[in-house]
């Protein structure tokens, strides 16, 4: 390569020197072969500055290469120079090396995909554009210097500091910049260049990451370093210590002529020509796609009431279940208030103690009713009675038990309000204050002697009653709150001790005494004094003597199935599964739960936990996370008998007691149940979309399993290989034909916790009738800089050998969250003019979403997507 002269190299103009000759010795390198094209570039060199004059021998991508050694004014033009020469030398000999580099058709659509990724500035990052960043470089500069530590923060990729500082060598290794920090002007050029759209930019940017000491060959080592640095970025601990293993991978995978490096065309072979695995849905009909995007655009009524209409009918159609439950609890409330408050207005107390009177009667007659009422939704053998065995699930939403029996709850703080107010302000008052004329009437119901002062109203039986009633039951309302069950609250550790799940498990107990000084009020009243008008006894009795009958079923049923412990396993994000031998005559669906009791723990404490194995397995399974004082004893009384994994085990500590040499002696477990739980439904459905966030997967993926079971039983039956039911059983129907199952976890090591149940479900499953689909939500998205090298491995090793990296499962693992619209279009597609049932368990933050587009795509589209429920 030859830098040659123009028509004025022989003069001198201003500043400017000509040079002729070669820049490097005549005599070629043996590494050059006599049949290598060359490329020959005319350069202008001026004192601080380079500009292209001319090229020769280059094709389009070469000459663009080439004019990438233009140099705006430098100090340290020879280091420059020198620098920049080595490195276009070496792209343009690769560039024009027939027999290595073959031009990859970037028409095709996984390379048009391709080229949408390894984006360093994406929607998430970066979006403010330079303004943003100059005005966060003038606060974060030290005398107009920003810093290689501050980089990322100043670029808004604050939260992968290491992956922005290993960007900003690249970068200034590019520039010959060896300070580690840089000026605005610096800072705006590195902007330019990772905010550059163009594919090549991008993917020459991510090269030079690679390449540390820039000679245009990628070697194993550094391959490692990056596999590290993105594993880092993205959270991914096993991928990070597997480096090694990993590297050789795509070493093997782009250098089969072992010449121990890889150079840019080879990155851009395995981004553009690898499998297409986009974890973005596809359909079966781009034209039905199309068409239900159209449908599903929001259009704007300019109807005011017409639009308040439509979203009434909306409400009333996904809600009505809801409604007339609610409207009917109301109703009796108001008609039992309007009662007592008509019939006290026709009596003698009226004269003095006014309409105070009235409403305290009210208010205590709609917390006699609630009071009766709050026990039913807890029943829960009862409900799941009804759930199970009857029909009224088409018309009472027996999922929202619990959220009627705080509705309820809040009901009985009312009437307790009205109740206590009233007499407390208003009626006691004006009866202390009466004249004896007017007391005169009032002597059948206080005595003789007119009360002089509150102590004789709080002395008495009717008093004293009261205000340990309010008192508990204030006790009770408050720490059932959410901000103190689970403990939200940045309370000082002396008063977060009276917290927790504890505090509120023990404080609502206290109902016992509650109800106990319920009854004793309601007897000794002041103005009632015949026994059939003491009517709270006659509101409680049917309602205390079922729920004394659950009680005594659970302990009853409790006392004799103690379970055995088969094996125990402690998994990564504080999850412990254990397997138990499945009493005598235990029956379950997928979706219920049991309640758990370890005396080793407490005696009385029993906490509730859904059943993630298939009512077909010959065991019991459940996965506990540890998010309480009880959770964590429990958990701390199982690692003690568990060792180290062995072999191809997964978790971080087991116990198979069943094939232990030794038997540890393990905590005692008494289970109650089952349960109903709103993801028991799922047969009712032909399709399913199951959706779990964290540990929420566990009741569906009992679900997915029993769907498995079933799919492999129709098939034995149809085959002749078993009968059916051959004792003649009664079965409930079993509809669910598809179900698609979404999990969404945050952390690598959650994939453990199932991975024996993906593996089987991807070997058995040979017709594609459950489509399994796990979310990584550490990883970045897919398309970005961080996550580039991720999706590499992860498509070489899923073609090797059909295990994804990322999960351990044969199950592919997705980036980032769900595109939940998406979600709901693929399914829409695959099941026009169907019924789907959406399950969902998981935190409460996704129920807006998930119900939301249930009710948009029911609107508006042929399938029907009906939501159920279950937070944690």
């Amino acid at each position: 390569m030859e830098m040659e002269n123009t028509s004025e190299s022989g003069s001198v103009r201003g500043s400017r020197v000509g040079f002729s000759g070669p820049l490097v010795s005549g005599k070629r390198s043996a590494r050059f072969n006599d049949d290598e094209s060359y490329v020959e570039i005319t350069l202008d060199v001026r004192d601080d500055s380079v500009m292209v004059q001319n090229i020769k021998g280059a094709d389009q991508d070469a000459a663009l290469l080439a004019s990438r050694l233009e140099k705006r004014p430098n100090n340290t033009l020879g280091s420059q120079l020198s620098f920049h020469l080595r490195q276009v030398s070496k792209e343009l000999k690769r560039m024009t090396s027939s027999n290595k580099f073959h031009k990859i058709d970037r028409s095709k659509s996984g390379a048009a995909r391709a080229l949408r990724g390894l984006q360093f500035m994406n929607k998430n990052v970066g979006t403010e554009g330079w303004s943003e960043v100059e005005s966060r470089f003038d606060v974060l500069a030290v005398n107009g210097m920003l810093t290689r530590s501050l980089f990322g923060q100043c670029i808004g990729m604050k939260e992968s500091s290491e992956f922005a500082e290993e960007l900003f060598d690249a970068l200034a290794r590019k520039r010959c910049i060896t300070s580690p920090a840089v000026t605005k002007d610096e800072l705006r050029e590195f902007w330019e260049q990772i905010t550059d759209t163009g594919f090549d930019a991008r993917l020459q940017t991510f090269f030079d990451m690679v390449d540390k000491n820039a000679d245009g060959r990628i070697t194993q080592e550094e391959v490692k370093e990056i596999i590290s640095l993105s594993a880092s970025a993205n959270k991914l601990s096993k991928i990070q210590d597997n480096s090694d293993e990993y590297a050789a991978l795509i070493m093997e995978e782009l250098d089969p002529g072992n010449a121990g490096y890889i150079e840019l065309y080879n990155l851009e072979t395995l981004l553009l020509q690898a499998p297409n695995n986009s974890t973005k849905l596809s359909t079966n009909s781009r034209v039905l796609s199309q068409m239900l995007s159209q449908k599903l655009k929001p259009t704007k009524e300019s109807n005011p009431l017409r639009r308040c209409k439509r979203r009434l009918d909306y409400f009333i159609e996904d809600n009505w279940k809801r409604i007339w439950v609610m409207v009917l609890w109301l109703s009796i409330c108001a008609g039992l208030f309007a009662w007592k408050f008509i019939q006290y207005k026709r009596r003698t107390v009226f004269d003095v103690m006014g309409y105070c009177v009235s409403v305290a009667k009210g208010g205590a007659e709609t917390t006699k009713f609630n009071m009766a009422l709050v026990l039913l939704p807890v029943c829960r053998n009862t409900i799941t009675w009804l759930r199970s065995w009857t029909k009224l699930g088409k018309i009472i939403p027996f999922d929202d038990n619990i959220n009627f029996h705080k509705v309820i709850a809040f009901g009985i703080a009312v009437g307790v309000g009205l109740h206590a107010i009233s007499h407390l302000t208003c009626d006691f008052p004006r009866l202390l204050h009466a004249t004896d004329e007017e007391y005169e009437p009032m002597k059948p119901f206080f005595g003789d002697e007119r009360p002089n002062n509150y102590w004789w109203f709080v002395k008495g039986t009717e008093g004293w009653t009261g205000v340990v009633m309010v008192v508990l039951m204030i006790v009770a309302y408050v720490l059932a709150q959410p901000w103190f069950r689970r403990n939200r609250l940045n309370l000082p550790s002396t008063i977060k001790k009276l917290t927790g799940f504890n505090a509120f498990w023990y404080s609502h107990h206290l109902f016992v005494i509650v109800y106990v000084l319920f009854i004793i009020h309601g007897y000794f009243l002041y103005l009632s004094k015949k026994w059939y008008k003491k009517t709270t006894w006659m509101y409680i009795a049917v309602p205390m003597i079922l729920y004394a009958c659950e009680r005594l079923l659970r302990a009853f049923r409790s006392g004799y199935k103690a379970v055995r412990i088969l094996k125990v396993a402690v998994y990564p994000g504080n999850v412990m599964a254990v397997h138990m031998s499945k009493p005598q005559g235990f029956k379950y669906t997928s979706g219920q739960y049991i309640f758990v009791n370890c005396s080793d723990v407490s005696s009385f404490q029993w906490h509730p936990f859904t059943i993630s194995s298939a009512p077909g397995d010959d065991y019991l399974s459940m996965h506990i996370r540890t998010l309480g004082d009880w959770t964590s004893q429990l958990k701390s009384l199982f690692s003690k008998v568990c060792e180290p994994p062995t072999g191809d085990q997964s978790g971080l500590l087991r116990a198979d007691i069943t094939k232990a040499d030794y038997k540890p002696r393990l905590p005692k477990l008494l289970i109650d149940g089952p349960y109903g739980a709103p993801a028991q439904d799922y047969k009712k459905y032909d399709v399913v979309l199951l959706v779990g966030l964290g540990i929420g997967a566990t009741p569906l993926i009992s679900i997915v399993k029993d769907v498995l079971n079933n799919i492999k039983q129709q098939k034995d039956i149809e085959n002749g290989l078993i009968e059916s039911d051959t004792k003649g059983t009664k079965r409930s129907p079993f509809a669910t034909k598809r179900a698609y199952f979404y999990w969404v976890t945050r952390e690598q090591g959650s994939f453990e916790w199932f991975k024996g149940v993906m593996d089987e479900v991807s070997e058995n499953d040979q017709e594609g009738l459950i489509e399994l689909h796990n979310y990584c939500t550490s990883v970045y998205e897919e398309g970005d800089a961080r996550s580039a090298l991720i999706t590499m491995l992860q498509s070489i090793q899923q073609a090797k050998s059909g295990v994804d990296i990322v999960s351990g499962t044969r199950v592919k693992t997705h980036f980032a969250r769900p595109n939940w619209r998406q979600v709901f279009k693929h399914v829409t597609i695959n099941h026009p003019d169907q019924r789907i049932g959406v399950f969902y368990c998981g935190p409460q933050g996704l129920v807006g979403e998930l119900r939301h587009l249930s009710q948009d795509f029911s609107h508006k589209t042929g399938t029907k997507f009906e939501f159920h429920k279950e937070n944690f």
